[in-house]
């Protein structure tokens, strides 16, 4: 009770400042038009994000101890502005290279990329390299048992921790980093291949749908009406649920049922996308030339089609692959998705959250579980930054 008391009277001084603000700025720019016709709600805008930025640097400078108790609170929070500045930093950098290293067209990419498009390319080159090269970026193999258990996460001897272990082990003793390192190759990989296969499936449909029309087009949406009406990740739990046990002791056949599943469900996303664009793009005067010129079927969809609808078809891969990671990980978290003992960082994430028990004394031992949790958020940040710069290019939108 006294929190939301403090809360709102918090809000109620913000308020009263943010009127104080709009009424010296208007009376000392002599009613200039922005601030004349400022409303209320903007002017609070300001002053609570004022507020906050002052609030979030009074935070940051607390002690990281208190009697010798370590405050979790404070430690994570600078852990996350360091990290936020240094994202920062890198994409910069890695912006400002390539606009001056590379092709001609390159560069030009580059200097029309903001900063938030920038992180996420450089984002999505390291997971893909991370994951290609992952046998030789590991130290440790990603089922090889070491000999310490539930080491914590930073390299400290005084809190649990070993110089050799820098991201710590699991309960059975294996190397947590040589794990995340796996975990992008096998999620991520897995990942691309089924999104792969579901604009496949979805895309060829789509297309044929839009062009055939008639009973094809009508049989094929209301099957994918069908399949749309089911909320996907529990459709996708009772499938596997009912792939496992038919797979049996067979894991890697579990992921291959997994693919499919995945692939067949989220196609039907992607059939909408492309027989919408398909339908606006077969009524056009150059596909009619190309079908009085005896052009196949074939011509038509890969040379006519889908070129003009590839822009909101990248866009529309990303947001799938987005979906379909998170769904390979949410399955894999739930003990159906890729099984032991390959690594993957839904299945991290559920076996390594007993050690925020220990956040009171070790906060390191907290970061454990959120490492596999947070490579999972930042690769799905990074595709969605990328995905919203080419939607705003494609739309034709200027800055």
């Amino acid at each position: 009770m006294n929190a939301l008391v403090w809360i709102l009277g918090g809000l109620l001084v913000i308020l009263a400042i943010a009127w104080v603000f709009r009424f010296a700025t208007q009376k000392a720019t002599d009613n200039k038009p922005y601030f004349r016709d400022m409303p209320l709600s903007v002017a609070f805008g300001y002053v609570f994000a004022a507020a906050a930025l002052l609030l979030s640097i009074w935070y940051f400078f607390q002690p990281k101890a208190v009697d010798g108790i370590p405050s979790a609170g404070v430690i994570f929070f600078r852990w996350a502005i360091i990290g936020l500045l240094g994202f920062a930093a890198a994409a910069w950098v890695f912006r400002t290279v390539f606009r001056n290293v590379g092709s001609e067209n390159s560069k030009k990419l580059f200097r029309s990329m903001p900063l938030t498009a920038a992180f996420g390319v450089m984002i999505i080159i390291v997971y893909a390299i991370v994951s290609i090269f992952a046998g030789l970026i590991a130290p440790y193999g990603q089922e090889e048992i070491l000999g310490a258990a539930n080491v914590v996460a930073g390299g400290d001897p005084a809190i649990g921790g070993n110089p050799e272990y820098p991201l710590g082990t699991d309960q059975i003793g294996r190397d947590i980093l040589s794990r995340l390192i796996y975990g992008a190759q096998n999620t991520v990989g897995i990942a691309f291949i089924t999104t792969c296969l579901a604009f496949i499936l979805g895309g060829t449909l789509g297309f044929l749908a839009a062009v055939l029309g008639g009973w094809l087009d009508q049989l094929l949406s209301r099957m994918v009406d069908a399949l749309m009406a089911i909320p996907s990740l529990i459709f996708s739990l009772l499938l596997m649920t009912i792939a496992t046990a038919w797979a049996g002791s067979e894991a890697w056949l579990v992921t291959i049922y997994m693919i499919f599943i995945i692939a067949v469900i989220d196609s039907t996303r992607v059939f909408r996308l492309s027989r919408a664009v398909g339908q606006s793009i077969v009524v056009m005067d150059y596909i009619e030339a190309a079908k009085l010129r005896g052009e196949g079927m074939g011509y038509l969809i890969f040379r006519e089609i889908l070129p003009n609808a590839l822009a909101p078809l990248l866009a529309e891969f990303g947001l799938r692959f987005c979906f379909v990671f998170l769904t390979i990980a949410s399955l894999s978290f739930l003990g159906v998705g890729i099984q032991p003992p390959k690594a993957d960082w839904g299945t991290m994430v559920r076996d390594l959250s007993p050690f925020i028990n220990y956040a009171s004394f070790a906060p390191n031992a907290a970061v454990t579980p959120l490492l596999a949790a947070g490579a999972i958020a930042l690769l799905t940040v990074a595709v969605n930054f990328v995905v919203d710069w080419m939607l705003h290019k494609s739309s034709g939108l200027k800055e």
